[in-house]
C-alpha cells in the first residue's frame, strides 16, 4: 500500500464507528465482545418500531440509558489525535456514527463534527415538537416513572437518536456527503461499515477522488477501495496517522 496519501492537500473527511470509542470503555456494538453480539435481544432496544410498540422494551431502554457506560467514559488517543487535525489548521471534517460527543470533548469543533446518528444527551418524543435533556428525564425514572411519557401530548419519549427503521435527517445526511465528496483524504476509522447509509460514504469519497484509508481491526466491505488498510488497534493507529500527515505537510 502507498503512503503518498499522507501529503496530499485539500480537506480531510473522518467516518468514526463505535470501535474509536471502545478504548474509553465503551463496548462496540458487532465485535466479538459486541454489545449486540453477546446479548441479540439488546438490538431490539435500538430498533424503532419495537420500541413504540412494546412498553416493556422502552422500560429496559430507559434503563440501559441511565446505564451506558458513556456517561463515565472520557476521550481517548485517537479522539485527542483528530481534534489535533483541527488544531493544527487542517480542514477536518468528522462523520461519526457515535453518539457519546467524545470527539467534542477532545477538542473538535462541534460545527466539525456531524453527528449522523444523533446523541444520547438529548431526548425528544416521537409525536409532537417537545424536547429536553437526558438528564432530566432520567430524573423522572429515578423518581419511579419507568416509561415516562412526554409531558406535553402523552407521547412516547425517546433519545435523540437514530434507531434503526427510523428515517435518518435528510440536511444531515446531505452534509455528511458534501464533506466526503469534497475530501482529499477520507479516514474511516472503527467502523465494521455494515450500516448504510453511514458506509456508503467511503465511496463518495473514493468516486470523488479521495484516498480512502480504512483503519478496523477486521475486514470490512469497502476494503478494496481502500488505498491503505491499518489493521493495528486504534489507539495507536491513529495519533501515528494523524502525526504522519501533519509531518508531511510540514
Amino acid at each position: 500500500m502507498t503512503s503518498e496519501w499522507r501529503s496530499r492537500d485539500g480537506r480531510i473527511g473522518v467516518l468514526t464507528g463505535a470501535g474509536i470509542s471502545t478504548d474509553s470503555g465503551i463496548p462496540d456494538f458487532r465485535g466479538p465482545r459486541g454489545v449486540w453480539t453477546k446479548d441479540p435481544i439488546a438490538e431490539l432496544l435500538s430498533t424503532y418500531d419495537s420500541y413504540l410498540a412494546d412498553p416493556e422494551l422502552r422500560q429496559r431502554a430507559w434503563l440501559a440509558r441511565r446505564d451506558n457506560p458513556a456517561w463515565q467514559a472520557r476521550p481517548n488517543a485517537a479522539h485527542v489525535a483528530l481534534a489535533e487535525l483541527a488544531q493544527a489548521g487542517r480542514a477536518v471534517t468528522i462523520i461519526t456514527q457515535n453518539i457519546d460527543r467524545l470527539h467534542q470533548q477532545a477538542g473538535s469543533p462541534a460545527d466539525r463534527v456531524i453527528e449522523i446518528h444523533g446523541n444520547m444527551f438529548e431526548v425528544v418524543c416521537v409525536e409532537c415538537d417537545y424536547q429536553t435533556t437526558m438528564a432530566a428525564t432520567l430524573d423522572r425514572v429515578a423518581a419511579g416513572e419507568a416509561d415516562p411519557p412526554c409531558p406535553q401530548c402523552g407521547g412516547v419519549l425517546k433519545s435523540a437518536t437514530v434507531m434503526f427503521g427510523q428515517q435518518m435527517d435528510r440536511r444531515t445526511m446531505l452534509k455528511a456527503a458534501l464533506a466526503a465528496q469534497t475530501s482529499a483524504i477520507f479516514l474511516a476509522i472503527g467502523s465494521s461499515l455494515q450500516v448504510e447509509p453511514a458506509a456508503s460514504m467511503c465511496a463518495v469519497a473514493v468516486e470523488n477522488g479521495a484516498d480512502l484509508v480504512i483503519v478496523n481491526n477486521e475486514a470490512t466491505p469497502y476494503d478494496s477501495m481502500a488505498t491503505e488498510l491499518v489493521r493495528e488497534p486504534i489507539g495507536a493507529a491513529v495519533p501515528r496517522l494523524v502525526a504522519e500527515i501533519l509531518a508531511a505537510r510540514g
